[in-house]
């Protein structure tokens, strides 16, 4: 494998972010999503995974990807797959929307794990997307949601941030701002089904889960009695 022509295209989901400069600060990654792209082809070797950050998520961070901490709690911590991530990402060129911000967080969690290791961007050569959209397109909204548009990317199916999910759709942005017209048609479609079949799959697994409220025998019987009522002074089709 060449592995110049490597890509890994990533993302996180986070806890919340730090409104001052420096937003991963007392803030934790808790999913990292990664799709492989080499030689401008999609092929399937995808990285995901939640992870348990001990501490709560915002409520803000809540409403933007619908990661409870339920959903969390037994969750492998950073530590655990932190092994597995780097030498997935390691000499590749890493794709990132406004890299500074998912670096930030990924640093952090590396000092926390081992203070002696080094940065992302001293093992792995670094790609913003934010920059490159921002000299295609100066004084626009160059946000992955607007730039999905703007490319007519179909984005239907993403009802909530998901870190797999938005780097898969990063990636068809990728290739299309880096003039691969073809890129969009050459990867098998079925392919980009099951892809987004297996994202929509793990996304509603996070998702509030919704509870069953049962009728009680009280409210069973008014509902029959009204009914009733209903039939003797009017038409009652649903009876």
């Amino acid at each position: 494998m060449n592995n110049q022509k490597r890509i890994v295209v990533l993302d996180t989901e986070t806890t919340g972010i730090n409104k001052k400069e420096l937003p991963h600060i007392n803030h934790r990654i808790i999913e990292i999503g990664a799709v492989e792209i080499i030689n401008r082809r999609f092929t399937g070797n995808n990285f995901h995974v939640y992870i348990r950050p001990n501490r709560s998520i915002d409520p803000e961070a809540l409403k933007i990807h619908g990661i409870t901490d339920d959903f969390l709690l037994k969750k492998p911590l950073f530590k655990d797959i932190a092994e597995n991530f780097l030498n997935y990402i390691k000499n590749s060129q890493l794709v990132i929307h406004n890299a500074s911000f998912d670096l930030g967080f990924i640093n952090q969690e590396l000092i926390i794990w081992n203070k002696k290791i080094e940065k992302i961007d001293t093992i792995c050569s670094i790609i913003d997307t934010l920059k490159i959209a921002r000299k295609l397109f100066p004084g626009k909204k160059n946000t992955l949601d607007a730039l999905c548009v703007r490319y007519k990317i179909n984005k239907s199916h993403r009802n909530l941030h998901s870190a797999i999910l938005d780097s898969y759709l990063l990636g068809k942005l990728y290739l299309l701002m880096t003039g691969g017209q073809d890129c969009m048609f050459s990867y098998d479609t079925i392919n980009d089904k099951k892809f987004l079949a297996k994202s929509q799959k793990i996304d509603r697994l996070k998702k509030f889960s919704l509870r069953i409220l049962r009728s009680t025998e009280e409210e069973i019987n008014s509902h029959k009695k009204y009914l009733e009522y209903m039939k003797k002074n009017s038409q009652c089709l649903w009876k």
